[in-house]
């Protein structure tokens, strides 16, 4: 199957992720802007600069930018805190993520253009940010609302409330893993191997990593997570919680790439989704295991 007839994927990853995102991002903008103007004011204000500043970098295209500040909006709401200062919530993780992907995707742009793998010149498209950073929004949100409103299907927040960002946090830290290994694995690495098979591969090649790859992807996953928990204030816990997960989900991208995405069942859209999904659930389930013990 050609990949083109898989672009119905990423029309889904963007119909799953931006009406929820546009939804919250629209009622809490109201609600704030009765309860507390500063906190609708600063919210709205950085995150367009943020998406701004993606824009101008040209990490992302006009589209993904305006995603991007949505998606950043929406966390941030979720992550407000009293006394407020817009810094104690999730913008400082996000600037993070930004900064080391946008410098990752620079880093030896010949060497890529001639291996055929370089980032387009406009940047990436919204279904792109969509599925690397949509998840993080749909599940910090969804457990904030959980908790909030004392489901008891979900227990675990109600026992360690910062889990309400802790899991998305573990999102955004895949996220942050997944595109600084692969655009530095090639400048840093000669040939990959699969992780399937342990066979050499040409860079760029779905489900190929490395070991200087694989390991400053490491180190950006703990990046994001360690701005994440002291931003919020969620201690070594969720530090811990939302690293290891990001790493996890490092590695089920790439079981993703050699496997799914080779046979040509899946796009890259969906694998990054996916990915960042799988992190959430194992921080997730990182969290019930605490709980229980």
């Amino acid at each position: 199957m050609a990949r083109t007839k898989l672009h119905w994927q990423s029309k889904t990853v963007l119909l799953l992720v931006f009406p929820f995102v546009g939804a919250d991002v629209v009622l809490e903008t109201r609600w704030w802007a009765t309860q507390m103007p500063v906190v609708a004011v600063w919210t709205l204000g950085l995150s367009l600069v943020l998406g701004l500043v993606a824009f101008k970098l040209r990490s992302a295209t006009a589209g993904a930018a305006l995603a991007g500040a949505a998606i950043t909006a929406s966390l941030m709401f979720g992550t407000v805190s009293f006394p407020y200062v817009p810094w104690r919530t999730a913008l400082v993780p996000m600037m993070v993520l930004l900064v080391m992907t946008s410098l990752a995707t620079r880093a030896g742009h010949k060497r890529k253009e001639g291996l055929g793998t370089a980032e387009s010149k406009r940047g990436r498209r919204a279904s792109q940010v969509a599925a690397n950073l949509g998840v993080a929004a749909l599940v910090s949100n969804g457990l904030v609302l959980s908790w909030t409103i004392e489901q008891s299907w979900m227990p675990v927040v109600k026992v360690f409330p910062a889990a309400a960002f802790c899991v998305g946090l573990a999102a955004l830290a895949e996220a942050a893993a997944d595109t600084v290994s692969s655009e530095l694995g090639q400048v840093l690495s000669g040939h990959p191997r699969m992780i399937t098979t342990f066979r050499k591969a040409e860079p760029g090649t779905d489900g190929a990593i490395s070991l200087g790859g694989t390991a400053v992807g490491i180190v950006a996953a703990c990046l994001v997570a360690a701005a994440g928990a002291w931003a919020t204030n969620g201690g070594w816990l969720t530090l811990e919680v939302s690293c290891s997960a990001g790493v996890f989900g490092l590695f089920f991208d790439s079981l993703l790439g050699a496997t799914l995405e080779r046979r040509g069942w899946i796009n890259n859209d969906a694998v990054n989704f996916l990915s960042t999904a799988s992190a959430a659930g194992f921080a997730l389930g990182m969290l019930a295991v605490v709980r229980l013990h």
